[in-house]
């Protein structure tokens, strides 16, 4: 069967897949990856009841190495003034919940929210932050 990722707990070190509606449960023995597992990730697995077995990746996240996202553009968008404050950056490496957390950070500090930017500025720029969201290095 295909489904997607759709939680996967690192200390239990299991998982939930989500295909045609259904919800099924695996843990990391199950996963046949060398790569751990990653949320929203297409995988291929066998259907046992309410559990799921011999799961491997398809599609784009078997390479999870290859650069997808610029640095550069992190970087301006961190630095440009409307993109930063509402963590464009992070959107646009795919830190959905840090975005928001941010943008909400921004509206309600409104003087101090243009730290958090040029900080993140800094950071992209040093090789601190040096992954998008899915693992992979930047450009």
């Amino acid at each position: 069967m295909i489904g997607k990722i759709k939680s996967y707990d690192e200390d239990t070190q299991t998982g939930v897949i989500k295909s045609d509606e259904q919800f099924y449960e695996f843990h990391v023995n199950d996963w046949s990856e060398p790569v751990a597992p990653i949320i929203d990730s297409d995988v291929l697995f066998e259907d046992e009841g309410e559990n799921a077995t011999m799961v491997t990746l398809i599609g784009s996240y078997l390479d999870h190495q290859e650069a997808v996202k610029s640095r550069r553009t992190a970087i301006a968008l961190a630095l440009f003034p409307l993109t930063g404050l509402f963590g464009g950056h992070r959107w646009y490496l795919g830190f959905y919940k840090l975005a928001v957390v941010q943008t909400i950070f921004c509206i309600v500090t409104v003087g101090f929210g243009i730290i958090w930017p040029c900080v993140d500025a800094f950071l992209l720029y040093t090789g601190k932050i040096y992954k998008d969201q899915q693992g992979r290095p930047l450009k």
